[in-house]
């Protein structure tokens, strides 16, 4: 074979490699609103970056037929490319070839850039489409999978890892990508389950669709299992590109700053007016945060998802900050098993990557009840409280109204080694509201004060009346920031318009901030 034929099989190979399953199978993508795995990738990356690995790996099964039935690749698209100039790898699995089953070859494929990115810093980002384990390989594709779970549990922490499930994504396959940092899904395109409708209907005689069992309006409003939700694969692939704007490339590097246009002292007149002078009105706290952060943009996480909490990414002065807060517009803010998990969450993934955290509080306490109970609120609370404390990132708390009880310590209170707490002047830090506090502080001179009344009308009316004035005395005297100022567990009660200078400052402050934990092998947060 000359010099000229050698180029010729090397291009024959590549272009079976890049056909996949075929024209045919393609266009059936197409149709379903589906890009190919090429596709996405070449979406995903900056153009003309990728660099793949083992385009001419195939399976080595020669049982039932398997043998006569070769594609190269195997069905996974595996290597490296830029995102934004920055490095970054990726795997793609093509639904084309063989349902896209995970094969012995093909998670070896995925084990080998995960390694690659390990050694080099670089994050991972899974574009998953798959049928799931390859059923005429048997404890072989198993082997595959929990080879792949190892090196996601490894790389937690010490790389971003980001899935995107753009097709069927069941059974064992749904434990790789709950592992990594965060999930994407595609709404009506897009599923995850550990087992599927017909498994259900003949184990426990429930009547489910595919879409109401793991679709993506399930895994983002009802189980929070996935992060974020797009329409389509292109909104998809442009919002992992957006989040990946935010995370630096490993934990040992800061993230990425970019060059600010918004003014450091820019003021805004209407946040002192934002917070309602009736502490029981609702208001919506990403009001706040849209008018402190650069350019009014914050891009949500979970957004669909525990919405008593809000959490996600902005920037100050150009750089990278998480930001957790209170929603007082929903569930009044209060804190839940599903806020506390979520907050919990974001908050470790952002100690992880070195990246600031902002907490804006207006909290009135944790969710009574016996649901709350029954299901384990106290341990599910105590995840975030462990998250705030454990994490040694710069972090400051704004108080814009609410913080009372034990989500007061919680929401990164100053007791937590939190570097700067602010206040509002509409902050209230109690033990908790003063309509509770004077039922328990003041319950029998009420009784007393009604005792020369001469009918029941009478006493209640001379109960109603005494209560309204010890709650408005007790509102004077402790619902409000001076307290906590007084005993330095405020830093500073300042101007709600100041607020974005206010920050912006201390995190400058904080920028060469060093702090650890005690020396140990990990911690037992409350799981």
């Amino acid at each position: 074979m000359n010099q000229e034929q050698k180029l010729a099989e090397l291009k024959r190979r590549d272009s079976l490699a890049e056909a996949g399953g075929g024209k045919e199978r393609q266009e059936r993508q197409h149709k379903e609103g589906k890009m190919s795995a090429r596709e996405r990738i070449e979406f995903l990356l900056d153009e003309n970056t990728f660099e793949e690995f083992d385009k001419m790996v195939t399976h080595k099964c020669t049982d039932f037929g398997m043998e006569q039935s070769k594609v190269f690749g195997d069905g996974f698209v595996t290597g490296y490319g830029r995102i934004e100039g920055r490095l970054v790898f990726v795997f793609a699995q093509d639904f084309t070839v063989f349902g896209g089953s995970l094969s012995e070859a093909n998670a070896a494929k995925i084990v080998k850039i995960m390694d690659t990115a390990m050694k080099v810093g670089a994050p991972v980002i899974g574009l998953n489409d798959s049928g799931g384990a390859r059923i005429q390989e048997g404890v072989m594709s198993l082997a595959g999978y929990a080879d792949i779970f190892l090196r996601n549990t490894l790389s937690s922490g010490v790389i971003p890892q980001i899935s995107a499930i753009m097709g069927p994504c069941a059974g064992g396959a749904v434990y790789s990508p709950a592992i990594t940092d965060f999930i994407f899904m595609v709404d009506h395109t897009s599923y995850m389950f550990v087992t599927g409708p017909d498994v259900i209907k003949t184990v426990t005689h429930e009547e489910v669709t595919k879409e109401q069992l793991g679709g993506a309006a399930t895994h983002n409003e009802t189980s929070g299992v996935a992060h974020f939700m797009a329409h389509d694969d292109a909104e998809c692939l442009s919002m992992v590109r957006e989040l990946f704007g935010f995370l630096p490339s490993n934990n040992l590097d800061d993230p990425p700053r970019r060059e600010c246009t918004d003014p450091i002292d820019r003021a805004d007149a209407e946040l002192a007016t934002v917070v309602p002078a009736e502490s029981n009105q609702p208001y919506d706290i990403k009001d706040v945060i849209t008018r402190v952060v650069d350019d009014g943009y914050f891009f949500e996480v979970h957004e669909h998802y525990a919405r008593n909490i809000v959490v996600g990414f902005s920037r100050l002065n150009g750089r990278p900050v998480g930001i957790v807060a209170n929603q007082p517009a929903f569930l009044a803010g209060v804190l839940d098993i599903n806020a506390s998990v979520k907050g919990a969450r974001f908050v470790r993934f952002c100690d992880a990557f070195n990246i600031p955290l902002i907490t804006f509080e207006d909290v009135p306490g944790f969710l009574p009840g016996t649901q709350q109970e029954y299901g384990g609120i106290i341990r599910h609370g105590a995840k975030l409280l462990f998250a705030f404390a454990e994490a040694t990132v710069p972090k400051i708390t704004v108080i814009t109204r609410k913080a009372y009880g034990g989500a007061y310590c919680v929401m990164s209170s100053k007791h937590i080694r939190t570097d700067v707490n602010y206040a509002w002047p509409t902050a209230e830090i109690a033990v908790m509201g003063p309509e509770g506090a004077v039922n328990v502080v003041y319950k029998r001179e009420l009784e007393r004060a009604a005792l020369s009344a001469k009918s029941e009308k009478e006493k209640a009316d001379i109960i109603a009346k005494a209560r309204n004035e010890k709650i408005e005395e007790f509102r004077e005297r402790f619902a409000n920031p001076y307290v906590a100022a007084e005993h330095g567990y405020v830093d500073a009660v300042i101007r709600p318009q100041e607020t974005r200078k206010k920050l912006i400052d201390a995190l400058e402050m904080l920028q060469t901030k060093r702090d650890k934990n005690p020396p140990k092998k990990h911690g037992n947060i409350p799981l």
